[in-house]
This record gives C-alpha cells, structure tokens and sequence, in this order.
C-alpha cells in the first residue's frame, strides 16, 4: 500500500522535521555507517512507517539534510544576482566554505565519513547553481559550445568544492574572505570560457 501524503499537512511537515531533527542529533553524537533507521526513529519517537512514508532510507534523509543546509547557506549569497560574473562566483565560493565551516562544526564525528556523500551532492548543486547563471543563448549557439560550458562548469564547480573542503580541513588559517579572495584569481582564470 502506498501512503500518499500531503507535503502542505503541517503534521507531515512536523514529522520530517522530527525525523530530521533526530537524525541531525545522531550525526553530532556517531559515525554516519553505525546510524541505522532504527536510530532515527526511536530518537524521532515514531515507528518505522512513519520513518518510511517520508525517506527510502538513512541516505535520502541525509540528501535532504545536505539539500536544505547547503541552498539555506547559499541562497541567501547569491540571490540578487543575476548572470555569472566574478562576484557571483566570489559568492559561490564563499557559501561553499560557509557550507564545509558549518558543517565541521555541526557535525564534527561524521564529517570525514560522510565527505564522499557531501561531495557529490554539493558539487552537483553547484553546477546546476553556475549553468542557471549563464547566458542560455550562449549554450545553445553550438554542441560544442554546450559540451565546453558544461566541462567548465564542472571544473568551475569541483575546483571551488575541493578548495573550500581543503581549507577548512587545514583550520582554516586565513578567514573564508580572505581565502577566497586570495584564490580568486585562479578561479577566474579558469572561469573565463564561462564568462567570455
């Protein structure tokens, strides 16, 4: 039997938040592999159907927490923008490390063990994040315009990821303003066929 649930119900939106909840109190206190379901729904207080009517399993509710935490992050760095340009890489760049900062703090057990899962979600956000900036005239004038828009955005995007993760795996030694405007010039570099 398939539940069908209306996302709009307050008492869903409560129960994924409870559900959410517990499970970013469990990330605080375990490694990511030991949580198991059960975890989650005896810290959530709700049986496992509950716990299954909202999420397929632990992964899709960390995709979730992943989702929201990251866009509460960047959506307020980016919104007024409108076309990619450098300061709208600048801001990218500095939601990212806001993102790795407050993430190593709020999770500090489970950030090793759940980098590989952080990794691919947020550099696929970013990408999806850098092309809804570019000029859409601009990839469809050719194939290999699309093709050299998408490769770049894709370097764009893992080169901003991997810098930020980087930086605040070190201690982060220089604030995330500092660091970003210190490394913006290799980022631009590699950002011209974006831009240009």
């Amino acid at each position: 039997m398939t539940i069908h649930k209306n996302e709009y119900d307050p008492r869903v939106k409560r129960t994924r938040q409870l559900l959410q909840d517990a499970f970013t109190s469990l990330v605080k206190e375990k490694d990511f592999e030991t949580i198991t379901v059960r975890d989650i729904t005896e810290k959530a207080t709700v049986n496992r159907a509950t716990f299954y009517a909202h999420f397929t399993d632990k992964f899709a509710i960390l995709e979730s927490m992943i989702n929201e935490s990251f866009m509460a992050i960047i959506t307020p760095r980016i919104s007024g923008h409108v076309v990619l340009n450098e300061e709208t890489i600048k801001s990218i760049f500095l939601a990212i490390c806001d993102f790795h900062k407050d993430l190593s703090a709020s999770c500090k057990r489970s950030y090793s063990s759940l980098g590989l899962e952080f990794e691919i979600r947020i550099k696929e956000k970013i990408q999806t994040i850098i092309l809804s900036f570019i000029n859409k005239d601009k990839m469809l004038s050719s194939p290999n315009a699309q093709l050299l828009i998408n490769t770049a955005s894709i370097m764009l995007s893992w080169g901003m990821y991997g810098a930020a993760y980087a930086w605040n795996k070190e201690g982060r030694l220089l604030t995330a303003e500092s660091f970003v405007k210190q490394t913006m010039p290799l980022i631009m570099n590699g950002a011209k066929e974006l831009l240009g």
